[in-house]
């Protein structure tokens, strides 16, 4: 026992000073119980098993999808709108939103879906997104106690009560309760957030960041200039024959940026379309669309002679500067190195196009950019290559250093490139998953349905690979609660549990109500910083109604006090999972959540107090 309470003493101290990480301290009390044999290493790695845990980890897989796409944009615009210039408003926007969607699905699905749009609502309207990430976490809690299924406690004193005879609580029981919660909270974190949660240092984001964005280079190339749309029709003589056959290069000096294919899809909704990446041997179909760089009159000239039309444009001044799109394929500059084999080869010879599956669109020498007829020019030491290709492609140059440097960092670009035309897709997906979370006819357990959303996500091509959706996943924050959750079974195992609850609660038995109250709430708020909030309330629970009957007191209000106590846990990063899943995002220490959470925690418990005996008397 004494074992166990000094290594969750220790490891209390490193979280609280935070010069060690989180995910570090968690591992390393995790490996001291088992060496000095208080837990199984079987008992020490269940955590990693958990369902919460598991939940998390598809829960970042479907955040992650729902940044790529946009839909988050789309989502934190409109709140942004009705935010207007005001930060207040705006954080009191994302907690009602928030507690309203943790009112009916987990407070950690919640948060998952809500941080991804929470950032980018910060970044859209130049806001610090650590004022805002930690009251969102505080707020799903606070909508968990709204309904009956909004958070695990709510559902154990629920199992109590009707084990020891009483009615069974209806789905709104909590809501009082947790519209209190949420009145406490936005008066509290409105002004506790800004003094405490203003971070330093997020405007020197994009001053570091290096290389140039694909806006600039499509500037810098004047890649907009001369760019024209033409729709390969049914009588069009380019259908079956490939770009090397027709060669628009040779006949017209035009060049084929990019072909879009008709969506082989029927379903309007999923009618997504496909970029595709152009080469000697790409064959032009009925339905393509293609992007085409040259003068009018040149392209004009193609389509009388081959039956073509422009898509939407028919002047030379008619440009499409925003038409445009990086989503499979991508640019980046490359530099030619002085042992290159590539110097005084012409464009037409480097075989970039056999060997990487690479087009050049430009070249830069010196302080000049060569934009037109590339065919036949020859490339120099020192020259900057504007090429074009998938991002796999653009990725695979890097091996090739001794010849030539991909500048910039063309694949952090690409996944700033955000898949708007899958957002229908992912918006779908995010609607199944919450009805699935929600209604309890659906036979899919919540663990699941994130399982099967954050799949389809992959799937369905909401984000660009297997390796993009590892990268959503925050691992700090699973390993920290992965390690954290044994410690509630250490605690239990040695009785320190047990021994805590029934001392603090039994030694008021004899006292006023009110501090019998006071007692079992905040009892079960200070375990609920060390250990989970639903173990929490199954080990409290049972001990506040034996000793409200034993007064000949009506139990529900102190049953109450174990839900809110055990749900409204605020000071520490690893009580809850809502907690856990902003630390990284908003760059938060220990101590931010001690400077906010713990006074919130400690007025809502003095409130609360006061507030359940007049909901649910003691008579």
């Amino acid at each position: 026992m004494y074992t166990t309470l000094i290594i969750l003493f220790i490891s209390a101290l490193f979280f609280m000073s935070g010069k060690v990480r989180s995910d570090l301290v968690a591992m390393c009390a995790l490996v001291l119980l088992v060496l000095f044999g208080i837990l199984t290493p079987e008992q020490a790695l269940s955590g990693f098993s958990d369902k919460v845990v598991v939940m998390m980890i598809g829960l970042f897989v479907v955040g992650g999808a729902i940044f790529q796409t946009g839909l988050a944009k789309m989502m934190s615009s409109k709140i942004l709108r009705l935010a207007g210039d005001s930060e207040v408003k705006l954080l009191i926007l994302v907690m009602l939103v928030t507690a309203f969607i943790g009112a009916f699905v987990s407070n950690t699905g919640t948060v998952a879906l809500m941080m991804p749009i929470v950032v980018s609502m910060a970044m859209s309207g130049n806001i610090n997104s650590s004022r805002l990430l930690m009251p969102m976490a505080f707020a799903s809690s606070m909508g968990g106690m709204m309904t009956l299924i909004g958070t695990p406690p709510n559902l154990v004193i629920d199992g109590e009560l009707v084990k020891n005879g009483y009615d069974k609580l209806t789905f709104f029981s909590f809501t009082p309760v947790g519209l209190v919660c949420l009145a406490i909270g936005l008066l509290v974190l409105i002004p506790t957030s800004k003094f405490f949660l203003s971070k330093k240092g997020d405007s020197k984001q994009e001053g570091n960041r290096n290389g140039k964005s694909l806006t600039d280079l499509v500037r810098e190339y004047q890649l907009s200039n001369n760019l024209y749309r033409v729709l390969v029709e049914e009588n069009t003589l380019f259908i079956g024959k490939t770009l090397k056959e027709i060669n628009l290069s040779q006949r017209y000096h035009i060049s084929v940026l990019e072909i879009r294919r008709k969506p082989t899809s029927n379903n309007p909704f999923f009618k997504t379309g496909n970029q595709e990446v152009v080469n000697a041997d790409t064959v032009i179909y009925e339905g393509d669309i293609l992007y085409l760089r040259g003068n009018f009159e040149s392209i004009e000239q193609m389509n009388a002679e081959n039956h073509l039309n422009f898509l939407d444009t028919h002047h030379p001044e008619q440009r499409l500067p925003n038409e445009l799109h990086f989503h499979d394929i991508g640019i980046a500059e490359v530099l030619i190195m002085p042992a290159s084999k590539l110097v005084n080869t012409r464009i037409s010879d480097s075989k970039l196009r056999e060997h990487f599956g690479l087009n050049i669109l430009g070249i830069q020498r010196k302080d000049n950019y060569i934009l037109q007829n590339l065919k036949d020019e020859k490339m120099h030491a020192g020259d900057i290559l504007l090429v074009q290709g998938t991002w796999e492609h653009i990725a695979k140059m890097d091996a090739e250093r001794s010849q030539l440097v991909v500048l910039g960092q063309p694949l952090a670009e690409a996944s700033k490139v955000t898949l708007t035309h899958k957002a229908p897709i992912a918006a779908l997906i995010m609607v199944g998953m919450i009805v699935a979370m929600m209604f309890d006819f659906i036979p899919i357990a919540p663990v699941t349905a994130v399982l099967i959303a954050s799949l389809l996500m992959v799937i369905s091509g909401a984000l660009r690979n297997i390796e993009a959706a590892y990268k959503t996943i925050n691992w700090e924050s699973i390993v920290l609660i992965a390690g954290m959750l044994p410690m509630a079974l250490a605690l239990e195992k040695t009785g320190v549990s047990a021994l805590v609850s029934n001392a603090l609660v039994g030694s008021l038995g004899d006292k006023s109500p009110y501090i019998l109250l006071a007692g079992v709430y905040f009892t079960t708020s200070l375990m609920t910083m060390f250990i989970s909030n639903t173990a929490t309330a199954v080990l409290l629970a049972p001990i506040a109604i034996k000793t409200a009957l034993s007064l000949g007191l009506q139990p529900h209000a102190f049953m109450f006090a174990v839900a809110v106590g055990a749900s409204m846990c605020f000071a520490s990063p690893f009580s809850t999972p809502p907690n856990a899943l902003v630390m990284s995002a908003g760059r938060y220490t220990f101590m931010d959540y001690v400077k906010v959470g713990l006074p919130l925690q400690i007025i809502m418990g003095i409130i609360m107090v006061f507030v359940l005996p007049l909901l649910f008397s003691f008579q």
